[in-house]
């Protein structure tokens, strides 16, 4: 098996270096064809595993491929670690990516860096497959800071537009800021356990919870739980958690199809997968759960809530991410790993079905993304308008719908844990419940219905679109559909409740709550039912009455209603201040420390005293010396008298003695 993880890793990145190198050469057509035939093969081959590891006739993997160096007794290798979990990850991963590549024929379509987009995509992927390959910190760090860097040049791919490159920009600091955390987070776990192997390292650390680490002076804390929340910080900046979350709303800036991948996917993905890796040293420490779960809680609600006042229709899908990441971070915080695992997978589905089909309306209306200037589109993309529609049914939970089972799983986990947070955590992604619903109907009520507002030239380049185009565009979007419906049903007795997990996932028996939840679940069909007996379905039901009347019936009172709570809209719409604190407070103020640093210690300490200072001096003395040398013979005969005369004096005459 080992060649066939092998071929999943390096397709991807076979494909993007020849493409990139090549692309040229090849043209349009053969570039797309390397790429999606790389990514094809790395999907079927990723769903080979998976499907072996259902029918429990594949045994974890777990062995180095090869060592990249030693240094005394810490071995730094390459290798992999092939458990039910990292096959699951592995097939999401390559089908979106499969999705994405296919999409991206009709959507670049008339763009210039056509054959470089489709390298980027493939080194993406080659990226987060490494990362969730990985069976030890130094791969997982490669990957993680890989996919950042190409997350960079995706997000600037337009890179003469100014706003695009301001957000890869602030998309690779913010997560720098992040990585710095991850990364001390590995070393204080290689310090205190030697290794960084996966396995050993957990070993240990359940072989010595209770080693302490002094923080500051007269502070010491637990060496795991300070790892832990170390390793937290890193999740927090690549899967974009408050306050790290402000550079994944500005990524949209990069061509719709890296909006589906990054946010479906791939980035953002990557550090609820580290989270769940890590589960056996989480486990150990009550306080770095605590910890997760309240961040994910204050995301998925706050984030919402500044999705309701947006009209970018990408940026209304972005914050639903950022809502969403949340809820799966409340989830491992619960210890309910599984069902974190499980909505990350729905989420995978939907949200690509979201993005991708966001992206048909935007090439349909000639690159048009304010929602205010849609309407009735329905009529012109119907196939857009039902996938959208189930993608927006499965993300508002609706009964039946994939992403039903995997929230409704997350809210009854949350209810269940006893641990620190646990009840504000419970009430707030209750409460966001309501407010998914509100700006999901939103943009779709507001997109696809009510009146027609499309600009006459986008209206004419919607007519004219090539047909192949949107064939291109479409084929993708049914072919998430049908995950979107049916995934949660077909799978959540296995994923959730039954032992496909197995060894992948540690959970400690005081913390298992899906063992408590297990008791009362009788199937899919009766747990579609038991959505009557909660309240998230008649909060979700209120979410869309309430953007159906407001939208529908009478969109004429939304100005008075702005007017009205004007004080809260506004915060909303400056999402918090979240930008103006970083860019007009920190960032301004650095620069400000720097100016100040620079003229003091550089322009006139450094290059003023020491640099130019010592420049001009040694030139002043030279132009001293340089005014004895006249050129004039009898200057230098009188010197050299003058010079003859004082050696006489000194040795014939007594005054010598004077300076003895």
């Amino acid at each position: 098996m080992e060649i066939v993880y092998l071929a999943i890793t390096l397709a991807p990145l076979i494909g993007a270096a020849t493409v990139g190198l090549f692309g040229r050469r090849l043209g349009r057509q053969r570039s797309h064809r390397v790429t999606i035939a790389a990514v094809s093969l790395s999907c079927l081959l990723s769903l080979f595993v998976l499907s072996r590891f259902a029918w429990g006739e594949l045994e974890p993997y777990n062995e180095t491929v090869y060592t990249w160096a030693v240094a005394g007794g810490l071995h730094m290798e390459i290798g992999f670690l092939i458990d039910p979990l990292s096959a699951l990850m592995m097939a999401v991963v390559t089908f979106v990516s499969l999705m994405v590549h296919i999409y991206t024929i009709g959507y670049m379509h008339d763009d210039a860096g056509y054959q470089r987009f489709f390298s980027y995509i493939n080194l993406f992927t080659f990226a987060m497959l490494m990362l969730v390959m990985a069976n030890n910190f130094l791969q997982l760090f490669f990957g993680w800071e890989a996919v950042g860097l190409v997350s960079y040049l995706l997000i600037g791919f337009w890179f003469t537009r100014e706003s695009a490159v301001f957000a890869s920009l602030k998309a690779f600091l913010v997560n720098r800021i992040g990585d710095i955390g991850f990364l001390l987070g590995i070393a204080l776990l290689l310090a205190y356990f030697g290794s960084l192997d996966y396995q050993q390292v957990f070993a240990a650390a359940q072989a010595q919870p209770a080693q302490m680490i002094t923080v500051l002076p007269g502070l010491n804390w637990s060496v795991i739980t300070f790892a832990c929340i170390l390793l937290f910080v890193g999740a927090m900046g690549k899967s974009a958690q408050i306050p790290l979350h402000v550079w994944l709303p500005d990524s949209m800036e990069g061509p719709t199809p890296i909006s589906a991948l990054i946010h479906a996917a791939t980035m953002v993905t990557a550090g609820i997968f580290m989270v769940a890796r890590m589960s056996p040293l989480f486990e150990l420490s009550d306080t770095a759960l605590s910890v997760v779960l309240i961040f994910g809680a204050l995301t998925a609600f706050l984030m919402g809530l500044v999705g309701l006042v947006q009209n970018d229709i990408k940026r209304v899908i972005a914050y639903s991410t950022l809502s969403q990441l949340g809820y799966m971070f409340v989830a491992l915080g619960a210890s309910a790993y599984a069902v974190g695992i499980f909505h990350l997978m729905t989420h995978a589905f939907f949200k690509a079905l979201l993005f991708l089909a966001a992206g048909a309306v935007i090439v349909a209306l000639h690159h048009e993304q304010d929602m205010r200037k849609m309407g009735n589109l329905r009529r012109y993309l119907p196939i857009t308008h039902l996938t959208m529609l189930m993608g927006t049914l499965a993300l508002v939970a609706a009964p039946l719908f994939s992403g039903y089972y995997s929230k409704d799983l997350i809210i009854e986990a949350v209810h269940e844990a006893h641990r620190g947070g646990a009840t504000l955590a419970y009430w707030l992604v209750l409460l966001s419940v309501y407010v998914t619903a509100l700006y999901s109907f939103r943009l779709y009520f507001l997109v696809f219905w009510g009146k027609e507002r499309i600009d006459p030239h986008a209206k004419e380049h919607m007519a004219h679109l090539p047909r192949y185009v949107l064939r291109a565009m479409e084929w993708p979007l049914i072919l998430l559909a049908i995950p979107s419906v049916v995934i949660g049903y077909l799978t959540v007795e296995p994923l959730v409740f039954g032992d496909f997990f197995g060894q992948a996932l540690f959970v400690a028996e005081p913390h298992d709550v899906l063992h408590e939840m297990g008791r009362s679940f009788h199937g899919s069909w009766s747990f579609a039912l038991h959505a009557v007996a909660g309240p998230a379905l008649y909060l979700a039901l209120a979410g869309f009455l309430s953007a159906w009347f407001f939208y529908m019936v009478r969109p004429g009172l939304l100005p008075s209603i702005r007017d009205r709570f004007a004080t809260l809209y506004t915060i909303l719409a400056r999402k918090y201040g979240f930008d103006e604190l970083y860019i007009d407070g920190i960032a301004a103020s650095s620069r400000s420390v720097a100016r100040l640093l620079w003229q003091v210690g550089d322009a006139r300490l450094i290059d003023g005293m020491m640099v130019n200072g010592t420049a001009r001096t040694i030139g002043r003395f030279a132009a001293m010396i340089r005014g004895l040398q006249t050129g004039y013979l009898y200057h230098y005969a009188f010197v050299m008298i003058l010079g003859l005369l004082v050696l006489l004096t000194w040795f014939i005459g007594d005054w010598r003695g004077w300076f003895v």
